[in-house]
């Protein structure tokens, strides 16, 4: 008997060891700076700096900029998609900006499970209105540039093989998510308001409110040749920004404008002649075409990107006059929103309407909010030299100012409506001087990590001469 119970008693001290060591090892395997479980306030901080820095106006901006000649490409990856040397196809070209919007993407939806009905934070609606805003326009994003994407089946790590979805398909999922926000940034939160984890609202849901409806302005304009709704577009305009103050842009002293982060870096954009050449068609009164590039001897030296290799014929060239590392992150401007209510008029014949918006339009890019910055009185005197306009002139000043307007930076929209247009008959608005024209990139291509990786992307993707040939949806094409 008294054997037994010191049997009883080694397996029961054996019992109480073994289940120590797992609990000691089980806090050995847990890294107490990695926490499973983060709150969703502290993940959109985040995610608001990725989308604007590494997404707005970083690489997508750039090789968007140069191919709606907003600059010119003079250096490496640069130049050779200024001249279509091979970049624009290659999965390699775009591979970090596709990677990351699928970060943001993953991020957002996370954020969206736990503050809906069952998650965690359920109730927490400011944050989920947030959320879904910020996933529509990271969404919307991605297609506008790539096409087709994985998505219904994307964001999931137990399916590493996701099917293509259709450009019309996720457009439809945009517009779902920018009305859901609106209604969830309309209902009382049970949690605290995001304050200063909202590095671009400070957690007023009224603005995030008039940016959604600035999205939608932007995105009911975007689908214009395949659903177009003008009155629509003016309509989300009026329920959106009514100033500079109220834009969707992030604003922050210790997070450097990408532009001018890359032209430190790199120095690989400059001052585009075709872009000059309007400027300097504007004559004398527009008092930007002084400022907005840098001089040699008092001499702006723009690149002939009307040449098939121009760096060959010159090796002195500006840049932009106006960068620097202060500048705000434009998600979408004020004056983007004035460019889009005047073309919507002008397209519905409401051309007395269309000329006084596109006044106020060029008076709100003339005044951005930027280190260098221009006055209202400048914005008169140039304003009041065009003179009357009407008809196909009068909407193709709209789309020459807008075009101004996205100097340096908004370099995506520029490109977006440059498809746009073209779709719809109207190329010659914002005529471009490219010596390769048959290779304009109708889209970016599909990243790298998933050519190589998603058998559904490698086949979609080929050779990636697609990208000259198949224009997106909302373009005319057929992904």
């Amino acid at each position: 008997m008294k054997n037994i119970k010191i049997i009883l008693l080694t397996l029961f001290g054996l019992f109480l060891f073994q289940s120590c060591s797992e609990d000691i090892l089980d806090d050995i395997n847990t890294n107490p700076n990695e926490p499973t479980d983060v709150p969703s306030r502290l993940i959109i901080t985040d995610v608001m700096v990725a989308s604007a820095f590494s997404l707005t106006a970083a690489d997508n901006s750039f090789y968007a900029g140069v191919y709606s000649e907003l600059n010119a490409g003079n250096h490496n990856q640069t130049y050779k998609a200024q001249t279509r040397d091979g970049e624009p196809q290659k999965s390699t070209t775009y591979n970090n900006a596709w990677n990351t919007s699928y970060r943001q993407l993953r991020s957002l939806k996370i954020i969206i499970e736990k503050c809906s009905t069952g998650g965690s934070e359920q109730g927490n609606y400011q944050t989920l209105g947030v959320a879904q805003i910020l996933y529509a326009y990271n969404l919307a994003l991605l297609t506008d540039l790539f096409g087709d994407v994985p998505h219904s089946e994307a964001l999931n790590i137990q399916n590493l093989q996701p099917k293509l979805d259709k450009q019309e398909k996720i457009y439809q999922e945009v517009f779902k998510m920018l009305n859901e926000g609106i209604v969830n940034l309309g209902k009382t939160s049970s949690f605290a308001s995001l304050g200063s984890q909202d590095v671009i609202y400070g957690g007023n849901s009224s603005k995030w409110i008039k940016a959604a409806n600035g999205l939608l302005a932007r995105y009911t304009m975007r689908l214009s040749l395949v659903k177009p709704n003008y009155q629509a577009v003016i309509d989300y305009v009026d329920h959106s920004f009514t100033n500079a103050t109220d834009e969707f842009k992030l604003v922050n002293a210790g997070i450097t404008n990408p532009y001018a982060r890359f032209e430190m870096d790199r120095g690989g954009l400059c001052v585009a002649k075709s872009f000059y050449d309007l400027m300097v068609a504007n004559g004398s009164a527009d008092a930007r075409t002084a400022v907005f590039f840098t001089k040699k001897n008092g001499v702006v030296n723009p690149l002939d990107n009307s040449l098939l290799n121009p760096m060959e014929a010159q090796n002195v060239y500006s840049i932009s006059g106006i960068m620097n590392a202060k500048n705000p992150i434009y998600v979408q401007g004020y004056h983007e929103l004035l460019f889009l209510k005047a073309e919507a008029q002008a397209r519905l014949g409401q051309e007395a309407a269309a000329k006084a918006t596109l006044d106020l339009a060029i008076k709100a890019a003339y005044t951005k909010q930027q280190v260098v910055a221009f006055t209202s009185a400048q914005a008169d005197a140039y304003i009041a030299s065009i003179g009357p306009l009407i008809g196909k002139k009068l909407l193709k000043k709209i789309m020459i100012e807008k075009h101004i307007s996205f100097y340096e930076n908004e370099g995506i929209e520029d490109y977006n409506d440059t498809r746009r247009l073209a779709a719809m008959g109207d190329g010659d608005l914002v005529p471009l001087v490219n010596a390769r024209p048959v290779l304009f990139p109708q889209r970016f291509g599909y990243g790298n990590s998933d050519v190589s990786a998603n058998v559904h992307v490698r086949e979609a993707f080929g050779d990636g001469s697609y990208v000259y040939k198949e224009k997106v949806w909302w373009a005319g094409g057929t992904r």
